[in-house]
């Protein structure tokens, strides 16, 4: 979508510099009006109304924007540009200003349930960062009613109260960062059941995808939000877990492959220190064994070796 926003390119004239006339002028109507009281002038009651009038119209051009806000203008339903100049100004009265806040926002998705890419029900949660790029699509292309359902206040409130639009916003970026959550979480495995196929396929999923899992989300995220003229800074996941009624077999599979693991170590290992001093003891003319002597003393020294408790030794004293 196109990128409308503009800067307002109106008179913009200093504010204290506008103050002080306006605080003269004020003075000088003021002092019409009692003269003309006094002296009952028609002409300087007048005068003193109409200059106290014009102040009053003067003193609704006053704006003050601090770092990282914006104000859209509006002259009579015309979208005339955003202000984001910092410091206090004066500008036409008659020019709308809808005030809006450019900083960053945490937004924490709380976990949901969703469906992995094998089936599994899984709950997964995020933290994003996000913030307003686009000031005349937030205002402009999204509808203040819909806003208005995701806040506590009717409509009008939202279109006047800065905190209760930018709350707005945020039930909208709430919403939308939960369906791209859930579309995304519906690409990937949660993990993989099986190590070694792991290993050769490299298949990236939610509980290892890390960088690539967040940029996904992100750009996920940036493609719904830029209706509405916001941008996604940062998405990650903070929350990974199967659901309840399955966590207790996954965990018992996770437990079967941990020690399935564990064990090929230990026989990996076993197997190679029976070389090892089997290789010793033959070259160093300790012992010369038979075929059937090796074979037994490679089985006692894996049972040993393998066992998960500590071996009992029996010694021969005869030949009995």
């Amino acid at each position: 979508m196109e990128n409308i926003e503009k800067h307002y390119s109106g008179s913009i004239i200093n504010g204290f510099l506008m103050l002080f006339i306006n605080l003269i002028l004020l003075g000088g109507a003021l002092f019409w009006l009692i003269m003309g009281i006094n002296t009952k002038a028609v002409f300087m009651i007048v005068a003193g109304i109409t200059g106290i009038i014009v102040t009053f119209f003067i003193w609704g051009g006053f704006l003050q924007l601090e770092p990282n806000e914006a104000k859209v203008m509006v002259f009579f339903g015309k979208y005339k540009g955003t202000f984001k100049k910092t410091g206090f100004y004066w500008i036409n009265p008659f020019v709308a200003q809808k005030k809006l806040s450019l900083r960053s926002r945490n937004l924490d998705i709380k976990p949901i349930k969703v469906n992995d890419k094998t089936g599994n029900p899984i709950l997964i949660g995020m933290v994003l960062v996000w913030k307003l790029s686009d000031t005349y699509k937030a205002l402009f292309e999204i509808d203040s009613q819909t806003l208005a359902q995701n806040v506590k206040g009717a409509a009008e409130e939202v279109a006047t109260s800065v905190s209760k639009r930018m709350q707005a916003f945020e039930g909208f970026v709430k919403i939308q960062a939960d369906a791209a959550l859930r579309k995304v979480a519906g690409e990937y495995a949660y993990d993989n059941n099986i190590e070694k196929h792991a290993q050769s396929c490299n298949e990236v999923t939610l509980r290892d995808g890390g960088d690539e899992i967040n940029r996904k989300l992100v750009h996920e995220l940036n493609e719904r939000l830029d209706m509405a003229g916001i941008g996604v800074i940062e998405a990650r996941l903070n929350y990974l877990a199967y659901a309840p009624e399955i966590a207790a077999v996954m965990l018992r599979r996770q437990q079967a492959d941990a020690i399935i693991a564990a064990r090929e170590k230990i026989v990996e290992g076993a197997v190679s220190m029976v070389k090892m001093a089997i290789d010793k003891l033959e070259k160093e003319d300790v012992v010369r064994f038979s075929e059937d002597k090796k074979s037994a003393l490679v089985s006692n020294l894996l049972v040993v070796l393998c066992a998960d408790e500590a071996a009992q030794p029996v010694i021969n004293t005869g030949n009995e």
